[in-house]
């Protein structure tokens, strides 16, 4: 289902990008607001390869917030819009702005401030919390090796992204800086996932166990804090989006090496510091209110989640019509397919049962329920072979499987 939604999200993205949020975003207009070249109106062939490259961070912001609550706040800083703009303070201060080379507050902190309302407003999955004895279920992913997969593949497409967030390679002093951009987010990257993998072993802040997948969390947090300047180090923190975007825009002010306040303890640092923390404070404003009134509206509508019954099952054959994984290959998928090449096993009743667990006062928890279908919900090729042995009048008794996540059993 994830990896389904990731691709609705790139197309979505591209949709909503080219109509208009390019324009937000690049097009002329004012300090808030671009409004020009909506749908590539007007726009000059030479412009094409920073569409593309500005749409990758839009597509990674979010879907429907890369119409417009992405494009929108693009706008401020590098649509030329009143952070970039910032105030000229005179004499030996000069001009200061917020600043964000390749997206620490623009990209990983508005989209993870529109993931945290929409969480909230969406709440939890069923099952997830046990109310009785107060226990949270942990709902891990279905594959260690796929997840680290994702993590090599885009912590190798972040040097890129942050290499190229230059935006050129032919002037003088480019080459040095994606040099530096594409060193500092190994180093900060490597810190950050190394300082993960330890302090989880930790009995004091971890589970005392070498987790791969918190050393991954900590690798991609590190490449979001990097983001804000090739010339900050970030040393690792915590939350991937919001805490390692967050922390990379304050950190500016203080390591950055011509401007920091540990380099240059000076009223330039300071007020560096203070744009840093207003631009921080506008971002997560603005995604905050236009998230709340867009998820808002579709729990309003009751758009936002969908029916118990299917979130239970599961989207992908509702949504999809089609099975994730081959259905052979796990739970009572392999019993129905056993039970298909036997002669006399005729049509298949499967019923999924989720583990009740026992709340000490003898209540069942709620958020577990045993769904029943009419036979092979999650493939429609063994129902579409069920469909066939129906049709030309197959015999046989129906069974009853009853499968359990951690076993299963088969009633003849």
């Amino acid at each position: 289902m994830w990896i389904r939604l990731s691709r609705s999200r790139s197309v979505v993205s591209g949709v909503a990008y080219w109509i208009f949020g390019y324009a937000f975003a690049f097009g002329k207009g004012n300090q808030f607001i671009g409004y020009t070249h909506f749908a590539s109106h007007e726009l000059p062939d030479t412009e094409y390869a920073t569409f593309f490259f500005q749409y990758t961070f839009a597509a990674t912001a979010a879907t429907i917030v890369s119409g417009f609550i992405y494009p929108v706040v693009t706008h401020w800083l590098w649509g030329g819009g009143f952070l970039f703009t910032g105030v000229d303070y005179e004499g030996d201060i000069g001009v200061i702005g917020y600043q964000d080379f390749a997206g620490s507050g623009i990209v990983h902190v508005l989209g993870g401030t529109s993931a945290f309302v929409g969480a909230a407003l969406l709440g939890p999955r069923i099952g997830r919390f046990h109310r009785q004895t107060k226990t949270v279920m942990q709902l891990r992913g279905h594959s260690v090796p796929i997840a680290a997969l994702g993590g090599f593949i885009l912590f190798f497409g972040f040097l890129a992204f942050n290499g190229g967030s230059q935006l050129a390679i032919s002037n003088e002093g480019d080459g040095a800086a994606v040099s530096l951009a594409v060193v500092n987010t190994i180093i900060s990257a490597s810190f950050a996932a190394f300082s993960s993998l330890v302090i989880n072993r930790s009995p004091l802040f971890g589970n005392k166990s070498w987790s791969l997948l918190i050393t991954i969390n900590g690798a991609l947090t590190g490449m979001a804090l990097f983001l804000v300047s090739p010339s900050t180090c970030g040393r690792g923190s915590s939350g991937i989006h919001y805490g390692g975007g967050s922390w990379g825009v304050i950190a500016l002010a203080f390591l950055h090496k011509e401007q920091g306040i540990l380099m240059n303890w000076d009223q330039r640092s300071g007020l560096v510091f203070a744009w840093q923390l207003a631009g921080l404070a506008v971002i997560t404003a603005w995604a905050g209110l236009m998230s709340l009134l867009m998820f808002g509206t579709l729990r309003l509508f009751k758009a936002l989640r969908v029916p118990e019954d299917i979130e239970v099952r599961g989207l992908d054959i509702p949504k999809h019509n089609e099975p994730a994984y081959p259905v052979e290959a796990y739970g009572h998928g392999h019993i129905e397919k056993i039970l298909q090449m036997l002669d006399k096993a005729g049509p298949v009743k499967v019923t999924q049962a989720f583990e009740r667990l026992n709340s000490g006062d003898g209540q069942t928890n709620f958020g577990y329920a045993d769904v029943a279908d009419g036979g092979c919900y999650e493939s429609p090729e063994v129902r579409h072979a069920l469909a066939h042995m129906a049709t030309n009048g197959t015999s046989g008794t129906e069974n009853s499987n009853t499968v359990r996540p951690a076993h299963a059993e088969v009633k003849m």
